[in-house]
């Protein structure tokens, strides 16, 4: 090979940077893998894709911002699994998972996915926080691993009646009696039996309570048992598709009680649902996970999440916030050590979400900050019409 003056003068001055600059040629801080588990295929396919949303948002933050700072700048990098809307789906990609060594996993979104999923990760100690599942058997196993950032249906139902009953109050007391509907699942189930429990004691008479399948086609019986019924108020706990097909079979039937007063619901707090079809989902009230609007992070996730024509729903906000979460333990951690993000897991007092929370605070894998707000569809919008700390609406109630 022949050697001329620039090449040698290259040569040397690259010699140079490098001496000058040793770090250059260490090697880059390992990417610290996480599994982001969601639903992307099947019925609830839709909330899977929201949450996968958030999480990538939330590690293209962390690591533009230059990584896990006390393990020399290390990356997050994503395992992607779908859990293709079953428990089946959700344990097989765990198991995918552990064999590409994740430190943690995130997401699950319906509670049967999050019970199997949990648990499968259990057997090989791999932290696992759930983003949405709100069955209360998810935290009450004693399961070292599994974390809930989000509260659980126990919580949510107490607010929600007590929500409820502010509201009928504050209205003279006009919704005496009500019809649930509910999906037949862990989650609608579970809801469905807390409601038959607290309604009556808070003053209203439970005419019928009326289960439907996931997915469902067809929401025509459920609307004719509601028109013969004839409620003051509906409260459905269902996923998007069979609350948006209720409600605009509703809307058809021109069944109009008092108020719709969903609690959990997939569509009440879902900005697609009011701008496809803002006739049935006007005045709908819902009790559910939702972004704290005072923090000025909120705007800015949302601004992101809606580029591209996407809406925004709960989901993305609630992953965004538990991949920081789980940055923060690994952060504090140290290390990539599953049993050490663990431990910072259950010691965290992290509050940089963007949920209507406080710092929070693990009991048994229960974060006990954690709550719902009560939002409305008002002229096309969602507003939060509870809690008064930070509501931005007043209640329009009864809607008839």
């Amino acid at each position: 090979m022949t050697m001329n003056r620039r090449t040698v003068l290259q040569g040397a001055a690259a010699a140079s940077a490098i001496i000058a600059a040793p770090g250059l040629v260490r090697a880059q801080a390992p990417a610290i893998k996480i599994g982001i588990l969601q639903p992307v295929t099947g019925a609830l396919a839709q909330d899977g894709e929201y949450g996968r949303l958030g999480a990538e948002i939330a590690l293209n933050e962390i690591n533009a911002a230059g990584g896990i700072k006390s393990m020399g700048g290390a990356r997050l990098q994503m395992v992607f699994g779908d859990a293709r809307s079953n428990p089946e789906g959700g344990t097989s990609e765990v198991e995918r998972m552990q064999s590409e060594g994740v430190a943690a996993i995130v997401g699950g979104f319906a509670s049967p996915i999050v019970l199997a999923s949990s648990q499968a990760a259990s057997r090989y100690d791999i932290p696992y926080i759930c983003d949405v599942g709100v069955s209360d058997q998810i935290v009450s196993r004693g399961l070292k691993n599994t974390f809930r950032f989000g509260p659980g249906f126990g919580v949510v139902t107490r607010t929600a009646l007590e929500n409820l009953s502010k509201l009928n109050d504050a209205a003279g007391k006009p919704a005496k009696t009500v019809v649930i509907v509910h999906e037949d699942g862990l989650f609608g189930a579970g809801m469905a039996k807390l409601l038959q429990e607290r309604l009556p004691p808070a003053g209203f008479e439970i005419l019928e309570t009326i289960a439907h399948p996931t997915p469902s086609r067809d929401m025509s019986n459920v609307a004719l048992r509601i028109r013969a019924l004839n409620p003051d108020l509906v409260i459905p706990s269902s996923y998007y598709a069979e609350f948006v097909l209720l409600s605009r079979t509703m809307q058809q039937q021109r069944i109009r009680p008092k108020g719709v007063y969903a609690i959990l619901n997939g569509a009440a707090s879902n900005f697609r649902f009011v701008k496809e079809f803002p006739d049935a989902a006007n005045l709908v009230m819902d009790c559910n996970h939702w972004a704290d609007p005072r923090k000025p992070k909120t705007a800015q996730v949302k601004a992101l999440a809606e580029q591209g024509g996407r809406f925004w729903l709960y989901n993305t906000p609630l992953n965004y916030s538990c991949v920081r979460l789980l940055a923060d333990a690994i952060e504090k951690a140290g290390s990539a050590d599953r049993g050490k993000i663990t431990e910072a897991l259950a010691a965290s007092t992290f509050a940089d979400h963007i949920m209507p929370y406080g710092p929070t605070k693990f009991e048994n894998g229960q974060n006990m900050g954690a709550a719902p707000v009560n939002t409305q569809v008002q002229n096309g919008d969602i507003k939060v019409i509870f809690p008064d700390a930070f509501a931005d609406a007043k209640p329009v109630f009864p809607a008839v």
